[in-house]
């Protein structure tokens, strides 16, 4: 058996790109010139935006449609968050590691529910058989 049988080779002229890829298999396929794949919270906002405006569109599914804004109230800040009371002591130094400073407290100290959130339970207790 001769080994260009069993042997191909791929011709340079045969190598695509993904756009000349999509072009023919994916239907309705769009790049999208000013949003870079190298901001995730860019990203992440339009995820939401996307959302929204399937959320808005006539089907009514649900009648609660929060404001949509195209920027959070945090922005593209990180978030450090756990329950360790040292935390922000932690925080501090891993940013002066990194050059960096600067952080604001956005939470309470303890763990609270929301004013109008319901804390009793919704099941009686069981106070066994009668006799």
């Amino acid at each position: 058996m001769r080994l260009k049988e069993f042997l191909t080779e791929q011709q340079l002229s045969d190598v695509h790109d993904a756009l000349d890829i999509a072009t023919l298999s994916l239907p309705y396929t769009y790049k999208l010139n000013q949003l870079k794949n190298n901001d995730f919270y860019d990203i992440y906002r339009f995820g939401v935006a996307l959302a929204a405006v399937r959320g808005e569109d006539g089907d009514n599914v649900n009648p609660y449609k929060p404001k949509f804004y195209p920027e959070s109230d945090w922005g593209e800040n990180q978030v450090v968050s756990g329950f360790d009371p040292k935390l922000g002591n932690v925080v501090d130094k891993a940013l002066a590691k990194v050059n960096k400073k600067g952080k604001t407290v956005v939470s309470t100290p303890g763990s609270e529910e929301m004013r109008d959130t319901y804390k009793d339970s919704l099941l009686k207790p069981f106070k066994g058989y009668a006799k």
